[in-house]
């Protein structure tokens, strides 16, 4: 059962993927212009170019010789491009997913190759055409909104403000694109985004656009963007949109976490691109998990009930969920999915439950496996499939979503973040929202038809 396969599972080491390289592609000779540039604008060029996120561009024989070894052990050992998504033995996701920059197995035979034999530029003249970068923004937005002043973060707490944005909608308008851009990565943890129908909270806001919040932001409201370090925008499938009904305000739920030092984010920003017409179906996004209740299954470090409770130098932690789907749920299509713990996450899978299918194969279903989790890099990932070929979710159903966690000075990622509290040992850690806490959460794109909502019915 899947079940026992998530709980039990931790050793990735044998995990197989559907990227292992061919090793009976034919590789002859391969030079820098005429079959490695293409490969590394394509794959790396969205980061790896001036002024991009990456700390070196790669755009260049001259840029990128120098790297070429580590560039072929980041790529093999799949640090490089940051993907987290991949199959494994215990949770293998059924469809492709949407932008996969990972290195197919002819182009890692390629570039193998190009540097076993000493990373030759070639001649010029016979370079290949370069292919556009891969885009990480929406690239003309309809509506830019943002807070109408900075905020500075200070001191050892974290903070969670709400600020109000009004795009000042007279009539309903349909969402196909959403884009949240942090003003400073150093502080911002993570941003979400509730539609305010009713205008409800613009009156908390004082002149400076923004009123303390609760750590979840807005329960209640529909959740319509969401940022986590490393996400993109989220773009829904063809023929599907939100919508936002006339007058409705929205509210951009941001948590900071300190750094030791005053830091100021000069405006944290939400783009929009409009759809055009009505879609047939709408979409909406979901946080699910956190739970301590009977959703928490037993662990490895329960007091004798479960408890969601990570010891100071467990190196392999595990905490698993189980969620069951209300029975009224309507059936929903899952376009996207993903996961969002903190510093200690290091590998999440999320699966679903279908007890009543009639076919076993649809009897229990992985819907994502993250073996290479980073906090840095929390991208979603969205299905490269048909509408109608997606995974279906209805009432009865239960979601699984395991998280495992290092919270030792192996972790890399910790020592930094303790380092930073002026801590130089891991801490017990337990479910919260602090940047010294713990969540294990399912961030998820689901479908439904319009004509339900237009009844009154919302997920």
């Amino acid at each position: 059962m899947l079940l026992a396969a998530l709980a039990g599972c931790g050793d990735e080491a044998a995990a197989t993927s559907e990227h292992e390289p061919d090793a009976d592609a034919p590789v002859t000779e391969p030079t820098w212009h005429r079959d490695i540039a293409p490969i590394v604008v394509a794959r790396c060029g969205a980061c790896h170019r001036e002024g991009g996120l990456a700390p070196l561009p790669l755009r260049s024989y001259e840029d990128a010789a120098p790297w070429a070894a580590l560039m072929l052990e980041a790529v093999e050992r799949g640090q490089m491009p940051p993907f987290a998504a991949d199959a494994t033995e215990t949770c293998a996701p059924r469809r492709p997913w949407r932008d996969d920059p990972r290195l197919e197995p002819t182009e890692l035979e390629l570039l193998r190759a190009w540097v076993e034999d000493g990373a030759p530029e070639g001649d010029p003249g016979d370079a290949a055409p370069l292919p556009p970068a891969p885009e990480l923004a929406l690239t003309d937005p309809d509506l830019h909104l943002a807070p109408p002043a900075s905020v500075t973060v200070d001191g050892d707490r974290d903070q969670f403000l709400c600020f109000v944005l009004d795009p000042q909608l007279t009539e309903d308008r349909y969402l196909r694109a959403t884009q949240l851009v942090p003003g400073n990565e150093r502080v911002v943890h993570h941003a979400l985004v509730f539609a305010d129908p009713e205008a409800r909270y613009g009156a908390l806001a004082g002149e400076d656009g923004w009123f303390e919040c609760d750590p979840g932001g807005l329960y209640g409201d529909a959740l319509i963007a969401a940022w986590a370090p490393g996400g993109l925008p989220h773009r829904t499938p063809e023929g599907t949109a939100t919508r936002l009904r006339a007058g409705t305000q929205l509210v951009l739920s941001v948590h900071y976490h300190p750094t030791g030092a005053p830091e100021l984010d000069p405006g944290t920003a939400l783009e929009l691109e409009w759809y055009d017409g009505e879609p047939e179906q709408l979409s909406e996004l979901a946080l699910l998990g956190n739970f301590t209740d009977e959703r928490l299954l037993p662990g490895p470090s329960d007091p004798g009930i479960p408890e969601f409770w990570i010891p100071a130098g467990a190196a392999r932690h595990s905490e698993l969920m189980a969620i069951p789907l209300p029975p009224e749920l309507p059936e929903l299509r899952v376009w996207m999915v993903g996961a969002h713990m903190h510093y200690l996450g290091v590998n999440a899978q999320v699966a679903l439950i279908r007890p009543d299918a009639e076919d076993p194969r649809d009897q229990q279903e992985c819907l994502l496996s993250a073996p290479r989790y980073q906090f840095e890099w929390q991208r979603t990932y969205a299905y490269d499939a048909p509408t109608d070929a997606l995974p279906i979710a209805r009432g009865g159903d239960t979601l699984l979503i395991r998280c495992e966690y290092d919270n030792s000075l192996d972790n890399p990622a910790l020592a930094e973040v303790l380092a930073e509290r002026g801590l130089d040992a891991p801490v017990d850690v337990e479910l919260g929202d602090g940047t010294l806490d713990e969540m294990c959460l399912g961030v998820f794109g689901v479908i439904y038809p319009r004509a339900l909502a237009d009844e009154g019915w919302r997920p």
